[in-house]
């Protein structure tokens, strides 16, 4: 019954139309900026049916029948290799061939066991090298996966999670109570702010800041079923970087210093990922890039990278058999001011 739900549901999905306006838009773009990659990517985007989905388990409600029924089936934890950072508390599942498992319920005082997600968009937590104890920050944080991920990592002293959003607000509290038991709630914060003064509003109060930013969400984007916002949406698209390198300044003053901060999009768009932080690089002298070559080195059996020309950022873009991004991800560090 359950496939049987999932089979018509994928059925509908395929079902979408591909909006040309954002398809045209984006092969005069990305052909530029990929080259010969753009052929594969935009067959992988527009092809529903090789997308894959990762499985993350809740560590707060562990689900073990379910691990030895995937181990059954086939599927692999995700990261076989060692990474630089790489907590025992995270376990997180895929499987070789497009697959979906069905979505958990929210249901008021059970915690879910598992979150579905793009397996890419775990690198940003992974390279924030969450610590027990530390404070950390999540500026754009609905609709809450990166912040449930973090709190597989570690017991962080305190996170904020912030969601501008009142919409997306309501989806990120559902979130983190569908994960999250009540005695670690204490130690979370969700505020409604916008982004561009938290830094003002917490001056250098945090060890780690996640800013994953408000983009040009390729995937979805390419889905877009009114062509008129469709092409509104494009013709705005060139405001994001300026929204994306406010956010990071706002980023960058609530760091303390020594403490690291990690930019992330899930576009393939330069102008939204190498420039900003080139932009940021060259007009902060107290913000430092900080080489994250190792984690594509060891992730390349699960992820295919595009050349950033930057060893602070890696470019995950989807591939046959590893359809997972896109996603960037950049490390930076604040430095001490003498």
């Amino acid at each position: 019954m359950v496939l049987t739900r999932l089979k018509a549901k994928s059925e509908r999905k395929l079902a979408k139309q591909i909006c040309k306006v954002v398809l045209d838009h984006f092969e005069k773009q990305y052909s530029k900026e990929l080259g010969d990659a753009w052929n594969t990517v935009r067959d992988i985007l527009t092809s529903p049916s090789c997308w894959q989905h990762a499985i993350l388990f809740n560590r707060f409600n562990y689900p073990f029948e379910l691990e030895k029924d995937l181990h059954l089936k086939g599927y692999h934890t995700l990261f076989r290799e060692s990474l630089p950072y790489y907590p025992k508390s995270m376990k997180c599942y895929l499987s070789s061939i497009p697959s979906r498992m069905p979505s958990e319920r929210h249901q008021i005082g059970n915690l879910k066991k598992y979150y579905l997600l793009n397996a890419a968009s775990l690198l940003p937590v992974l390279a924030l090298e969450l610590r027990d104890g530390e404070k950390v920050l999540d500026l754009c944080a609905a609709p809450g996966g990166k912040s449930v991920a973090l709190l597989q990592c570690a017991y962080p002293g305190y996170l904020h999670c912030n969601e501008y959003d009142s919409l997306r607000l309501r989806w990120l509290r559902q979130t983190l109570e569908s994960f999250i038991p009540q005695p670690l709630v204490n130690v979370i914060k969700v505020s409604e702010l916008d982004g561009r003064e938290m830094g003002d509003a917490q001056p250098e109060k945090f060890d780690k800041v996640l800013v994953d930013a408000p983009c040009s969400n390729d995937r979805s984007w390419l889905f877009s079923s009114d062509s008129q916002k469709a092409a509104c949406r494009i013709s705005q698209r060139r405001n994001l970087p300026v929204l994306q390198i406010e956010l990071i300044r706002s980023a960058v003053k609530a760091l303390r210093p020594g403490g690291s901060l990690v930019y992330s999009t899930c576009t393939l768009s330069k102008a939204e990922n190498q420039d900003v932080i080139s932009e940021i690089l060259n007009s902060h002298s107290n913000v430092t890039p900080v080489d994250i070559k190792e984690m594509a080195i060891t992730c390349s059996q699960d992820f295919t990278f595009a050349p950033t020309g930057q060893e602070c950022g890696l470019l995950v873009i989807p591939d046959k058999g590893k359809a997972w991004g896109p996603m960037y991800v950049a490390k930076l560090k604040k430095s001490w001011t003498i």
